[in-house]
C-alpha cells in the first residue's frame, strides 16, 4: 500500500527495437516491488515515436516479456479500467492536459531545433539527456498568430531567424529553483532548474505529446504510485514534477536502478542485438539463467560479447 492506496507499478516499453536485457533487469525490480506489496502491474506501450515505432516491435516486445516470467493484469492486450494502453489511442487525454497548461500560461512556443539549442550553447553537450535550453525564444510569444491550421509564425514580427512554421512549445522553468524528492533506490535527489535543466519540451512541431508531458499524463491517469525506470531518467523526474505540479496532479513516488553495462562499459541499448531478449532466447539462454547473471553482478560468459 502507498499512503492507504493500492500500489500500481507499470513497465512502459517503446517498441523502437528488440527489449534488451538492461530492460528485462528494470522491469523485473518493477514487477518483484509491485508483488511484494500485493499490487498491480500494469503494461503501456509507449508508441509516440512515429518514425522509430513498428507493429513487428509491438509483438515481439509482448512475446519476449511472457517469455522472460513477466505479468501484468492491465495492457494493451488485456484490457482493462484504464485503456486504452497504447499512447497513440490516448491523444485526447494529452491535448486536454496541454490545454491546460497553456491557458496556464506555463508554455510559449520555440522553434529552435535541437541543432540550434547545440549551438547556442557555449559548452558542448555530454551525454545523451535533453540539453539545457538557452531560452532563446522566451517572451516571442507576439512573433507568433493564431491561423487557420493552428500557430503560425506572424511575418509582420521578424525575428532574426527564420523559424518553423510549426513551433514546438516549451514548459517555462523558475531559474534557480530546485527541485528535490527521495529516490527509493539512490535516496535524496535534487535539481537546479536552468543549471541541470532548462526549459523543455512538452509538445512537439508535429503535433505529438513530447515524453514528459505524456508520461505523467499517462501515470496520473493510471493511478500510479510507483514508477521504476532507469538511473537515466534522473533528471526527466525533476521535470515531470513540475508538471504534476502545474497541473494540480498527485506524483508517484519514484525508483531509479542502475543502468546495466555489456562486459567492455558501456550501457546497453537497443543496438546490442547479442543481448536483446529475442536473440538470447534463440541460443537457449533460460531467464533464470540471466537473472542469476545479473545478481552475480556479471554477464554470463555464455551470453557471448555484445555488438559494437
Amino acid at each position: 500500500m502507498s499512503g492507504g492506496r493500492t500500489y500500481r507499478g507499470r513497465l512502459a516499453p517503446s517498441p523502437t527495437g528488440h527489449l534488451h536485457l538492461g530492460h528485462a533487469r528494470t522491469f523485473w525490480t518493477a514487477q518483484e516491488r509491485a508483488q511484494g506489496q500485493g499490487g498491480v502491474l500494469v503494461l503501456r506501450n509507449e508508441d509516440l515515436d512515429r518514425q522509430r515505432c513498428k507493429p513487428e516491435f509491438v509483438s515481439a516486445m509482448l512475446e519476449d516479456l511472457r517469455w522472460f516470467g513477466f505479468h501484468w493484469v492491465e495492457g494493451p492486450d488485456v484490457g482493462g479500467p484504464h485503456a486504452p494502453y497504447t499512447q497513440s489511442e490516448r491523444m485526447p487525454l494529452y491535448r486536454t492536459a496541454f490545454e491546460r497548461l497553456r491557458a496556464g500560461g506555463f508554455l510559449y512556443p520555440c522553434t529552435c531545433s535541437r541543432q540550434d539549442v547545440l549551438r547556442a550553447l557555449q559548452a558542448p553537450h555530454q551525454g545523451e539527456d535533453e540539453p539545457v535550453y538557452p531560452g532563446t525564444c522566451r517572451g516571442r510569444e507576439k512573433s507568433f498568430k493564431l491561423g487557420v491550421s493552428g500557430l503560425e509564425f506572424d511575418a509582420s514580427n521578424p525575428q532574426p531567424q527564420t523559424p518553423n512554421s510549426k513551433p514546438s512549445w516549451r514548459f517555462r522553468v523558475s531559474d534557480g529553483q530546485a527541485v528535490s524528492f527521495h529516490d527509493g533506490q539512490l535516496g535524496p535527489q535534487t535539481f537546479v532548474a536552468g543549471a541541470d535543466f532548462g526549459d523543455f519540451v512538452v509538445w512537439r512541431n508535429d503535433d505529438l505529446p513530447a515524453y514528459q508531458l505524456a508520461c505523467v499524463v499517462d501515470d496520473a491517469a493510471m493511478g500510479i504510485t510507483e514508477v521504476v525506470r532507469g538511473a537515466d531518467l534522473l533528471a526527466s523526474t525533476a521535470r515531470q514534477l513540475l508538471l504534476y505540479e502545474a497541473l494540480g496532479l498527485k506524483a508517484p513516488a519514484f525508483h531509479h536502478c542502475p543502468l546495466m553495462t555489456d562486459e567492455r562499459g558501456v550501457r546497453l541499448a537497443k543496438r546490442h542485438d547479442a543481448l536483446s531478449l529475442r536473440v538470447l532466447r534463440v541460443r537457449g539462454v533460460s531467464p533464470a539463467e540471466l537473472r542469476a547473471g545479473w545478481i552475480r553482478g556479471e554477464l554470463s560468459s555464455n551470453l557471448g560479447t555484445p555488438m559494437p
